[in-house]
């Protein structure tokens, strides 16, 4: 038997899904001539769907991606139509799409034509596999979405279900929007708002459910410190007084020209440290993920407080 001979059409055009390249074509036989005469749409410029008819939201896919890694580039799907593959309710369905955004490397040379934009990037993420198919982490196809919507709705929704669903953490996305450059559009901040304090509520929450889960001594909640008739010193999510140990969730993402948030944390907790104040910052990633191992890192700041020089007396206000 020979294994280079091409397929015969009935295979060829059985197969699922049925969309193939020009260049697949001319491997089992088939010249454009004969393409055209079978009455085969070309989709896409040398991508044919061969069969008559509407195609399928898989075989749009597949043949963004035949179009896009032509000669083997690399190419994955990103914005709307990977939101739609991931099962954002917040994203349209696939079949209502006009087009389906492709990421592809700055340095191929290809254009966006027909249903298919091409969106380029200097560092292509590593894809997630999802139906089969090669599609941008989340946070990076929330970013993709958010470039082409200008729905203050549409993108507080999409912004929203990403970290309620749990799909992703609010610095991700923000630093995707960042990268993108899509902090100057108003509705875009005003999302970021939202979604930063959602974020931050939802952490608040793991925290409370971390402190009570694995049996840690139960501290003040949200409070400011204050030396006695002196500054402010800086609010804490959580306060142990006894044992001077001080939790921080940090949320904080990177900004467009902004770095007053980092440097005032920092002066916070060197401020909390020279008064003999332990100052954990955990992230909300860390509370999702590994809840245990940040339970370990409290309970060792709390334990360790007995071996160490008395802190200074604070003042513990509510915040």
């Amino acid at each position: 038997m020979n294994h280079n001979a091409p397929l015969p059409l009935a295979r060829l055009t059985d197969s699922r899904p049925r969309v193939l390249t020009l260049a697949q074509l001319r491997e089992h036989g088939v010249s454009a001539a004969e393409a055209a005469a079978r009455s085969w749409q070309e989709l896409l410029p040398g991508v044919f769907l061969l069969h008559p008819g509407v195609a399928t939201s898989e075989e749009r896919l597949h043949a963004a991606l035949l179009y896009a890694g032509r000669r083997g580039g690399e190419a994955m799907i990103t914005g709307l139509a990977a939101l739609a593959l991931y099962r954002f309710t917040s994203a349209p369905a696939l079949l209502s799409l006009p087009r389906i955004d492709v990421l592809v490397p700055h340095t191929r040379r290809l254009r966006s034509v027909g249903s298919v934009r091409v969106v380029r990037t200097h560092t292509p993420p590593r894809p997630l596999e999802v139906t089969g198919l090669p599609v941008a982490p989340i946070a990076r196809a929330v970013a993709d979405a958010v470039a082409g919507l200008s729905d203050a709705g549409t993108v507080r929704r999409i912004l929203s279900e990403a970290v309620r669903a749990g799909h992703c953490e609010p610095a991700a996305v923000v630093r995707e929007l960042t990268v993108a450059r899509l902090l100057n559009r108003p509705h875009v901040v005003d999302a970021v708002e939202s979604l930063l304090a959602e974020g931050r509520a939802i952490a608040e929450d793991r925290l409370y459910r971390l402190v009570g889960a694995f049996g840690l001594p139960e501290p003040l909640w949200n409070v400011d410190l204050r030396l006695p008739g002196g500054p402010h010193l800086g609010g804490v999510d959580a306060y142990w007084p006894e044992q001077a140990v001080a939790v921080e969730i940090d949320t904080r993402a990177p900004r467009q020209g902004e770095d007053e948030d980092f440097s005032e944390a920092v002066r916070k907790r060197d401020a909390l440290e020279r008064l003999g104040v332990t100052v954990l910052h955990i992230t909300p990633r860390k509370l999702r993920d590994w809840p245990e191992q940040q339970a370990a890192v409290v309970r060792t700041a709390l334990t360790a407080a007995a071996g160490r020089e008395p802190a200074a007396y604070l003042v513990v206000l509510p915040r």
